[in-house]
């Protein structure tokens, strides 16, 4: 995995081999950015990575410039590397073990991006209640996103909120608005 810009542009970072991960790819992860590129200023954002794994995206972000990031994972290998890997970057990750749905039902902050990548074999309705507990929750700021990872065999485009999605490669990003 690589940091594709900002303070560490090109940071290769290894993670152990026996997390239970699926990276987002570089490729797709850049064109991501480049489309949050044109729509934010990295340093007053606000960001939740939910299903953080590796803590890819989240670093990302903190090489972009965003200080205010939590990174939200199950799996405690994951809590534990991306926090090593925090501090050996000097970057400021809040990182959370957590159960996503127990984390969306009961934290009180609210974020200008939500970022999800939960394992592809969810279903439909999984992918969707992260969406609904978002909104539910009112857990965006004004004009935040919420961007939903998941593979070319999910469909979100029905839920009230979808405004638009992205292909690359096997990946989709669905991205989500509040009204």
């Amino acid at each position: 995995m690589r940091i594709i810009s900002g303070k560490y542009k090109g940071k290769r970072l290894t993670a152990p081999k026996k997390l239970p991960v699926r990276p987002t790819t570089d490729m797709a992860k850049e064109a991501l950015f480049n489309i949050l590129n044109n729509r934010f200023y990295f340093d007053e954002l606000k960001v939740l990575d939910l299903f953080s794994g590796t803590g890819n995206i989240s670093y990302e972000f903190a090489s972009r410039g965003a200080e205010n990031v939590t990174a939200v994972d199950a799996f405690q290998g994951c809590v534990r590397y991306i926090s090593k890997t925090a501090q050996e970057l000097e970057f400021t990750i809040n990182t959370i073990k957590s159960d996503v749905f127990k984390f969306l039902e009961g934290t009180p902050a609210k974020f200008d991006l939500v970022f999800a990548d939960p394992p592809y074999d969810f279903s439909t309705d999984q992918f969707l209640k992260i969406a609904d507990l978002v909104f539910e929750k009112e857990l965006l700021l004004e004009d935040g996103v919420l961007i939903i990872e998941h593979s070319d065999q999910t469909n979100l485009s029905e839920h009230p909120r979808f405004s638009e999605q992205r292909k690359y490669g096997g990946s989709i990003f669905s991205f989500f608005e509040a009204e």
